[in-house]
């Protein structure tokens, strides 16, 4: 099944795409973010994960169930749709990693912040990290309480 049209990125597109749904269903202040953020940046900045609708984020975690072996270990990678902050727009994963090292040094002034310490291409929008920088990290999404729900 093709799930392009439900967020699926076969091939990285850059942050400016306007027809990629992964990135034009982004949460309008988390694209805004990250498109400063591009145009500051030295090198160039793509998408390769974005905003996912229920079922791709379904299909992705049923996936990793059977790549893992469990529910418990899959949960270490991918949410389920019910608590996903991709379904919601809300989660982008960043290529290549030069625009991930960007994002390390200089995400926080744009409120971009990594979240997951195993997932170094998952940025979120945390808009209180231009003043306080960002918060500490999460191990993997299954210490994320926000993933409990």
């Amino acid at each position: 099944m093709d799930f392009t049209a439900h967020g699926a990125v076969p091939r990285p597109v850059p942050v400016f795409d306007d027809a990629a749904p992964a990135v034009v269903n982004l949460a309008p202040a988390l694209l805004g973010a990250l498109r400063r953020a591009a145009t500051d940046a030295s090198v160039g900045f793509f998408v390769y994960g974005g905003w996912r609708s229920p079922e791709y984020q379904a299909h992705l975690f049923r996936e990793a169930v059977a790549k893992y072996g469990s529910a418990a270990e899959a949960a270490r990678w991918v949410a389920t749709p019910g608590t996903s902050a991709h379904v919601s727009g809300d989660a982008v994963d960043v290529w290549p990693p030069a625009a991930r090292a960007w994002l390390a040094e200089h995400g926080a002034g744009y409120g971009l912040c990594q979240i997951y310490r195993n997932e170094p291409w998952h940025y979120e929008l945390r808009p209180e990290a231009v003043d306080q920088g960002c918060p500490p990290l999460y191990p993997d999404p299954s210490h994320d309480p926000r993933m409990r729900r």
